[in-house]
């Protein structure tokens, strides 16, 4: 039974995921159109150094959270 809540918390993630996705794009999409710009003006070490940093924090959340 445990592989089946573990599948189920993440269906639930991507979806909250999509939620806040679309909300994003509904809500303020010449923002996030100029977010995106930036995004693809800055070099690549920079992008991955954010996304490692993202995910560190996503880990350090859900740890925090899970237990």
């Amino acid at each position: 039974m445990a592989s089946a809540s573990g599948w189920s918390d993440l269906v639930t993630a991507v979806g909250l995921v999509l939620v806040i996705e679309g909300l994003v794009l509904a809500l303020m999409p010449e923002i996030l159109k100029g977010l995106v710009a930036e995004i693809l003006a800055q070099p690549a070490h920079r992008l991955r150094l954010g996304g490692l940093f993202s995910a560190v924090v996503g880990v350090l959340i859900v740890w925090l959270v899970r237990g």
